[in-house]
């Protein structure tokens, strides 16, 4: 059995070898366990498809801190894989409100995740400048606190929500780099000339999100970049969620059931969650 301080130990060298690597974002125990099967070296949560397969809107604060530590919980115990998980703002506009979250993320068998600096209110949509770094560094001083190695991203969400000032987002990401944290991300850059000028303009691993429609970028051209993790967010979700109103579509307006023929055999699912190792 590994233990989360292994787990916690093996996330950050991930991040400290040379070479990218892909984190993919598992919604519940499941896909979690689905994606270890595939090979996967670890794996983060997703905000938006937990809400999803929850009937919840996403970047709303309709998820509350409690259902999302559950999800990530429920994950970390699914797995023998290092989980890191989505955390959103840190539950809370006070610095102490993200150190909170990342002590009662530590209890639940994580060994990393993200705060960001989006508030969650359409006419406010970002924290300013001084409120988002000492977020963050409250959010860092809680994860070296804890009696593991917990690897800290501090997310820049500018381009989420029509700011696309590329300056902002590389001053901001610079800040959380000394405010403590281990790997920067600003999810929404597509273009390579903007990724690759943030890779170049910090000094911490960078992780991109792909699986957006219109962005073609591969594993080995974000390599080329710089870029250090690529996670997928909500995207294999959604896939998900594609593939079953597809289907239920087809039998409500054709009354057929070709999709059939595309789903995973009833089998070979069964196979693979009856022979899972205890962790």
């Amino acid at each position: 059995m590994i233990t989360q301080a292994e787990k916690g130990k093996l996330f950050a060298s991930l991040h400290e070898e040379p070479g990218i690597f892909v984190i993919p974002n598992a919604w519940d125990a499941g896909s979690a366990r689905l994606l270890q099967n595939l090979g996967f070296q670890a794996i983060a949560t997703t905000s938006a498809g937990f809400a999803f397969t929850i009937g919840k809107p996403d970047g709303t604060g309709a998820v509350t801190r409690e259902e999302h530590l559950g999800n990530a919980r429920a994950i970390a115990e699914a797995t023998s894989l290092p989980v890191s998980a989505d955390l959103e703002g840190g539950f809370g506009d006070a610095p102490e409100d993200c150190a909170k979250t990342i002590r009662l993320a530590g209890q639940t068998g994580i060994v990393g995740g993200s705060i960001e600096d989006a508030t969650t209110r359409k006419d406010d949509p970002i924290y300013d400048f001084e409120a988002a770094v000492e977020r963050v560094t409250a959010a860092a001083e809680a994860a070296r606190a804890l009696p593991f190695r917990f690897t800290l991203t501090a997310r820049s969400e500018n381009f989420l929500h029509d700011r696309p000032n590329l300056a902002d987002t590389i001053m901001r990401l610079q800040a959380f780099q000394d405010a403590g944290a281990d790997v920067l991300f600003a999810p929404g850059l597509t273009n390579p000339r903007d990724i690759e000028t943030v890779v170049r303009e910090v000094d911490r691993p960078v992780n991109v999100v792909m699986g957006l429609k219109g962005v073609p970028l591969s594993v080995e051209e974000l390599g080329r970049l710089g870029v250090r993790r690529i996670s997928v967010g909500g995207s294999f979700t959604r896939a998900a969620i594609g593939a079953f109103l597809a289907a239920a579509r087809e039998v409500q307006t054709k009354g057929t059931f070709t999709f059939a023929k595309e789903a995973t055999p009833h089998g070979e699912l069964n196979a693979i969650f009856a022979a899972w190792p205890k962790n």
